[in-house]
């Protein structure tokens, strides 16, 4: 496999980073997870885009135009023949000293892989999840914005162990005022009564490509989007209810914390939000 790694295409045992990288020692950096399918990179301006506003968010100078980093991330596809698969661009602040401070780190240091990736099994899109609600909150906005994709995930790592400690693949994050924010690695979706809704990024939800993906669908289907505070008496009593992320796209979810949501199965409103989601994804974004 070749991997980008600061101006080289290297192979991926001599892809490595110094143990001085701020990215590795206090995970200063900051990353997108992207999706190609059938050659077309999704949403890659977006994706892009992110990246820029969350480097300038903590103060870091990404040292590649935005076009150069559509081209690395499209030749690290080529290289590796990919046709579908999954692309992680992270940008770190680079090496420097023992210390916190970011100064200390003059050269920013970016790489790029691309592979392949099944987050969930097939079985998942077709009978649906079961999630539970986990103790750990997701992070007060006012700490660290959702909204800065960082390389500092923690805080959903020790909701992740609580989920799999509780036997389940995927669970629900509460902020501190007890709201829905989102899933570990994923954004929220319920259908009630014929309208579709999800967290507000006020309450700790990421901005998700895939999310905003499911947005525009909605918008296609003519299906009313409330951007809302839901709880998880809201969530129980869903009719549907999906996740969205790069990497998992629509998957469904028929119970959350054993309670059955709608009928306990794959509801029609989530068929046909996966239908038109998969019809975009193959024309939405850049050609390799």
């Amino acid at each position: 496999m070749k991997i980008f790694l600061d101006g080289s295409y290297v192979e991926q045992e001599d892809a490595k980073i110094s143990v001085f990288d701020h990215g590795l020692l206090y995970g200063d950096g900051i990353f997108e997870g992207i999706r190609l399918y059938e050659g077309c990179v999704f949403r890659l301006e977006e994706h892009l885009e992110r990246l820029e506003y969350s480097a300038k968010a903590i103060l870091l100078t990404i040292p590649y135009s935005r076009t150069e980093m559509a081209e690395i991330v499209c030749e690290c596809c080529r290289l590796n023949n990919l046709r579908d698969g999954y692309i992680r661009l992270v940008v770190t602040r680079g090496v420097g000293n023992l210390g916190l401070a970011p100064e200390s780190c003059p050269k920013p240091s970016v790489f790029c892989i691309a592979d392949k990736i099944q987050l969930y099994p097939k079985e998942f899109y077709e009978k649906g999840l079961d999630i539970v609600t986990v103790p750990t909150r997701r992070i007060n906005p006012a700490a660290l914005n959702p909204a800065i994709k960082s390389l500092n995930y923690l805080n959903n790592i020790f909701a992740r162990i609580e989920a799999t400690t509780a036997g389940v693949v995927e669970a629900i994050m509460l902020n501190d005022q007890g709201y829905v924010a989102e899933c570990t690695g994923d954004n929220l979706f319920i259908i009630h009564k014929g309208k579709l809704y999800t967290p507000p990024a006020s309450a700790g939800a990421l901005k998700g490509i895939t999310r905003d993906a499911v947005i525009s669908v909605a918008e296609e289907l003519n299906v009313p989007l409330i951007e809302t505070n839901l709880t998880r008496y809201d969530i129980w009593n869903a009719e549907e209810c999906f996740l969205t992320g790069t990497a998992a796209e629509l998957v469904p979810v028929v119970s959350v914390d054993r309670r059955v949501i709608g009928q306990g199965k794959v509801g029609e409103f989530t068929n046909r939000f996966l239908d038109a989601f998969h019809q975009r994804v193959i024309r939405e974004g850049t050609m390799l």
